[in-house]
């Protein structure tokens, strides 16, 4: 039974490692599931104050990770609010409208789009901004793909 204990609390992980592809899921609520399925299955007793504490500031860099990422990502390119806007837009419905190329290509074409109808900028001009908008979409996953693995060695540590 502890097998599938273990296998139930690293499937939540690996969910929560998925959401940095697919923003639509939750990731920072599959790791907290992980943490409450071990408690559950196991015992709460090794996730002390300290644990939760560390978690919940990791949780916050998380969050700002990802606002900042995206955030310097357009503005270093010239991008504006619609920008940032239409690149959060086109993250969410991306994947959806053009399976696996859509994550890439969605925050790209709403942030162009975004500096093209909101603020008529020139093509070339938009182009940069979703350019901006992908960079910073990429290394804001990377940032939070380390923070989130932070968490899990965390984990892993206070109840190890």
């Amino acid at each position: 039974m502890e097998i599938l204990f273990w296998l139930l609390i690293s499937i939540s992980f690996l969910v929560a490692f998925v959401g940095l592809i697919y923003p639509i899921i939750p990731a920072v609520l599959f790791l907290y599931i992980g943490f409450m399925m071990y408690g559950l299955f196991f015992e709460f007793a090794p996730m002390t104050i300290y644990f939760w504490v560390i978690q919940l500031l990791l949780t916050v860099l998380l969050f700002a990770a990802d606002y900042a990422s995206n955030l310097f990502g357009v503005k270093k390119y010239g991008g504006s609010k619609a920008a940032i806007w239409g690149s959060t837009i086109g993250l969410l419905i991306g994947p959806f409208v053009i399976p696996f190329a859509g994550i890439l290509l969605g925050p790209f074409i709403g942030a162009v789009g975004a500096e093209i109808l909101i603020h008529r900028k020139p093509f070339k001009e938009s182009v940069q901004v979703g350019v901006g908008s992908l960079l910073g979409f990429l290394g804001g996953a990377l940032m939070k793909g380390v923070l989130q693995a932070i968490m899990v060695i965390v984990f892993l540590v206070y109840v190890l």
